[in-house]
């Protein structure tokens, strides 16, 4: 596992728009794992940027989603297709046709799930997963103690994530759907480059205990430890809580450029 420590959330975002350039200028069609919240914006506006600039040629990539809400009519606004068609698809220039994602108003829910883990593995898997950290060291909708093997799946929203996520329902909790289908954790581990991004003082703990912990189903992320390509991507808020930080600092400043992240 790589660290790398940035001064804030925008230099964050930079950098890790960099490495999908990257890649992308190796491999035009490659299959990008995108997630959704506030933390991954920065990503998506400076790639977006670089796209505009004429730096990076994106037309044949492909976005694959992470996780959905379940239950929520076709086109819903707040749905998470919609959010990321709204948010990232089309400021690259991309059309819906080059977006997968599982159907979370299926009738037969579980079905769903297993298409889309398959849907994955035929489109060559993900080449780069984005991920963010929740603060109790959540990724995706895998909640502390999921399985660490686990596949794409419906999962029972917390009381806590459902207020959380209430202000994107007008503040209506009721509105907010109680279950999801997210990629599992053995899922996100096929992706060939797993990047995660935490940015601010609330997700120092769990981004210390996800790199410098024991791998545990309690800390759902510290499984990016398990993978050959993870690199954890921190400002210097979230990463005031790890011990090994200088060690971070200095590896990060000898790298070789031509290696990327």
């Amino acid at each position: 596992m790589e660290v790398v420590i940035v001064q804030d959330a925008a230099a964050g975002g930079e950098t890790v728009a960099q490495s999908i350039a990257q890649l992308l200028r190796a491999k035009p069609d490659a299959l990008l794992g995108v997630a959704t919240g506030s933390t991954p914006g920065p990503v998506y506006r400076a790639l977006t940027a670089k796209v505009k600039a004429g730096e990076v040629d994106v037309s044949a990539a492909r976005i694959a989603q992470l996780d959905e809400y379940v239950g929520l009519p076709a086109g819903h606004p707040e749905s998470y297709r919609a959010v990321l068609l709204r948010e990232v698809v089309a400021p690259l220039g991309l059309g819906e046709a080059s977006f997968t994602g599982p159907d979370g108003s299926a009738e037969d829910v579980q079905a769903a799930c297993v298409a889309y883990d398959r849907a994955l593995s035929a489109a060559g898997g993900v080449d780069l997963q984005l991920l963010g950290i929740g603060t109790d060291g959540h990724i995706g909708f895998n909640e502390p103690c999921s399985s660490l093997a686990s596949r794409t799946r419906i999962k029972t929203l917390t009381e806590q994530t459902r207020i959380d996520n209430a202000r994107f329902f007008d503040g209506d909790i009721e509105q907010v759907p109680r279950h999801v289908i997210t990629q599992g954790i053995g899922t996100i581990l096929e992706a060939r480059h797993l990047v995660l991004l935490a940015t601010g003082e609330n997700k120092a703990d769990a981004v210390a205990l996800a790199v410098e912990g024991p791998v545990a189903s309690v800390v759902p992320a510290s499984a990016l430890q398990l993978h050959p390509h993870a690199t954890v991507v921190v400002d210097e808020a979230a990463a005031s809580k790890l011990k090994l930080a200088d060690y971070f600092r200095a590896t990060y400043a000898s790298k070789p450029a031509w290696q990327g992240l």
